[in-house]
């Protein structure tokens, strides 16, 4: 049995189970990802050093979840363009229409400039979204304190995906019970 210090992470094995939960529901998947060099996304569509991508087998040709890495092709106004995100820049994984997935941390080091390919060995999930939760339930959710970042559940209307040749949903009032991730810094 290897050594708990040579496991390997299980960030990449909780995506991918999440992605497969997403596609067999009928659910669109989204990731959220924290940018830096070794993250190859169109930049001009990175806010606040995040970017949020659709990884739903409509949104993306030839998608790959390795150990590694998410790999994909991907339409951004238009144009073609490839996309490589280290698992250890994850930081969420969740369905569009109802906001239920998980965050994780940043992997320790990776806000410091961490080598290329250091992967976080045991991440623990900081927020399992669900609306049918309790803290769904609350009017104004408690922030909860992850590493150098506060992550809160919040509800508001649909986050628009970079590259999502949907129109933005007009603006009106919050949709009651529906769960979505905000960072706050």
């Amino acid at each position: 049995m290897p050594d708990e210090k040579d496991a390997s992470s299980t960030r990449p094995y909780l995506i991918r189970a999440l992605y497969e939960w997403c596609t067999d529901n009928g659910l669109t998947p989204y990731v959220a990802v924290k940018v830096d060099d070794s993250v190859q996304v169109p930049r001009e569509y990175v806010k606040d050093g995040e970017i949020v991508l659709n990884i739903s087998y409509d949104a993306t040709s030839s998608l790959k979840l390795d150990n590694a890495f998410i790999a994909f092709s991907a339409r951004f106004a238009g144009t073609a363009r490839d996309i490589m995100v280290p698992m250890d820049r994850v930081i969420a994984i969740y369905a569009r229409e109802n906001g239920q997935g998980m965050a994780f941390p940043l992997a320790p080091g990776a806000a410091k400039g961490a080598p290329r390919g250091k992967a976080l060995r045991t991440p623990q999930p900081t927020t399992v979204l669900d609306k049918r939760s309790p803290a769904a339930a609350l009017p104004a959710p408690a922030p909860v304190r992850v590493g150098e970042v506060e992550v809160k559940l919040v509800t508001s209307g649909p986050v628009r995906p970079a590259g999502s040749d949907n129109p933005p949903a007009p603006p009106g009032p919050p949709a009651a019970g529906r769960p979505t991730l905000t960072r706050v810094k």
